[in-house]
């Protein structure tokens, strides 16, 4: 996972933090960044994230990790977009993650959102990744 792809970088930070337990874990700031956990914490999948100062002087985001009988609130974060690989969906081909159990965030004209708020502004786009 090279820094081309700094969203899926985040994702990765998040999946070896939680393996690991830990509270909290940092990312490097960008707007797509903080877009995407605007997603995860309204759909109830992370605490929150602030913006700190990160160790090299850049902004960076401390993403509060959430667990549920000690187990990770995310069991699956995967990305579908990549750099190389772009997936776009209209509004009736955005996928269904574990038949709506789990979520899948859409970067649309509209702004970042979740699958069902895509849907229900009638709009599609690049399908960033699907949490469940």
């Amino acid at each position: 996972m090279s820094m081309n792809d700094p969203l899926g970088d985040m994702l990765t930070r998040i999946r070896n933090a939680q393996m690991r337990g830990k509270t909290s874990v940092v990312s490097p700031a960008s707007k797509v960044r903080a877009w995407v956990l605007d997603v995860l914490e309204s759909e109830g999948y992370i605490r929150g994230y602030e913006k700190v100062d990160g160790a090299d002087g850049h902004p960076a985001l401390r993403i509060e990790l959430k667990y549920f009988d000690g187990e990770p609130v995310i069991r699956e974060l995967k990305r579908v977009s990549t750099p190389g690989r772009r997936v776009y969906s209209g509004v009736k081909d955005i996928p269904q993650v574990r038949q709506g159990l789990g979520v899948a965030i859409v970067s649309t004209p509209r702004g970042v959102m979740s699958d069902a708020q895509a849907r229900s502004a009638n709009v599609g786009g690049e399908v960033l990744c699907t949490v469940f």
